[in-house]
């Protein structure tokens, strides 16, 4: 069944980008607004979302610096992955009813091409986990230390955020090739979470004072793959224990994504130079797209089964409400969510 038009009575609301941020972006840098919906036109569908995902990338689109995605432009809808209902379609593709992934940012309703969107089958799992474990930070994950950090049995990966989307998965993969996972997350509930309910080997707190030694207590062979997704003090202290032909995947800098120049201080670039010659280590940045035509769809058959035998585990933060998402993405970046933060938009009709 499908329907060419979009009921009369709805209207969207949209989150906006007001201004770029000068470093730590807040509130005021957020717009909200209340519009028509579209209708869907030849070859789309008009998408109710369900739910957005709130990702530490987004904090580079508000900015207009060199990066290897375009800006939002000021005024633009916020961009971000969602997942969607079909209410309206002039497509032979999807019908309505159908619950996809999309692409289409912080608002309640958008219209997309019917290639743009991907069907997902609610029976492998909550619709929620296509913005998580089964979507792009898990395969995030996935790529990057399958691919770039080529965990062999008993080495030892070190991992940041580790009770995030991304490094929670980066932990758990790199145990079931055999590896040694070494977490490090922030505050002792998110410890305790990585180290009892994950199963990593380590959890360690970057808060902690004693943080470098303990960090050498738990890697007395160094350290063979580190996940990067953080950067900062914590790069800092595992640099030095990277053992020889240690990898490096680099997949964000969370740390230093509200920066607004070079930080004070000597300039430790020799000294990174360095280490990464002597140790001939591979340090590589990637975004995870990169990898989707080669990888991932065996990803996708790997984490369902992974999810099916409950060797993998994961974490959401569900905040409800649209107009909440700007608070909750500040309160991200400074480390607030606990799991991968999601914001539920609209009801969700695969739950009761």
């Amino acid at each position: 069944m499908t329907s060419n038009a979009a009921p009369e009575s709805l209207t969207n609301l949209t989150v906006r980008l007001a201004s770029r941020p000068q470093g730590e972006p807040t509130v005021a840098n957020f717009a909200l607004d209340v519009e028509p919906v579209e209708e869907p036109g030849p070859d789309q569908v008009l998408l109710r979302t369900i739910y957005l995902s709130l990702d530490p990338y987004m904090r580079g689109r508000m900015s207009d610096a060199e990066s290897y995605a375009v800006p939002v432009p000021v005024g633009g809808v916020m961009e971000g992955g969602t997942v969607c209902q079909v209410v309206a379609s002039r497509s032979d593709m999807h019908e309505v009813g159908d619950i996809v992934l999309a692409h289409t940012g912080w608002q309640q309703y958008a219209v997309a091409s019917d290639k743009a969107v991907r069907r997902i089958d609610p029976a492998r799992g909550p619709i929620s986990t296509a913005l998580g474990v089964l979507g792009m930070p898990g395969f995030t994950a996935y790529a990057g230390l399958l691919v770039i950090g080529d965990p062999q049995p008993t080495e030892t990966v070190v991992v940041a955020a580790a009770a995030g989307p991304v490094g929670s998965a980066v932990g758990q993969i790199a145990q079931i090739k055999g590896a040694r996972a070494v977490g490090i997350a922030g505050g002792p509930e998110k410890v305790a979470y990585v180290k009892d309910e994950l199963g990593f080997e380590v959890a360690l707190d970057h808060r902690s004072p004693d943080f470098v030694d303990e960090l050498a207590e738990a890697t007395p062979e160094g350290i063979d793959v580190y996940f990067e997704n953080v950067g900062g003090k914590v790069f800092e202290a595992v640099l030095p224990r990277m053992n020889e032909f240690g990898r490096i995947p680099v997949c964000g800098l969370v740390s230093q994504y509200n920066a607004t120049g070079l930080p004070e201080g000597p300039n430790l670039a020799p000294a990174l130079m360095n280490r990464i010659l002597v140790r001939s280590l591979t340090v590589r940045g990637f975004i995870q797209r990169e990898f989707v035509k080669a990888h991932y769809r065996q990803f996708q058959q790997d984490m369902g089964e992974w999810l099916s035998a409950g060797t993998v585990r994961y974490k959401e933060d569900v905040v409800q409400g649209l107009e909440n998402a700007p608070e909750a993405f500040l309160g991200m970046l400074q480390g607030a969510n606990f799991g991968k933060l999601v914001v539920q938009v609209g009801a969700d009709p695969t739950k009761p």
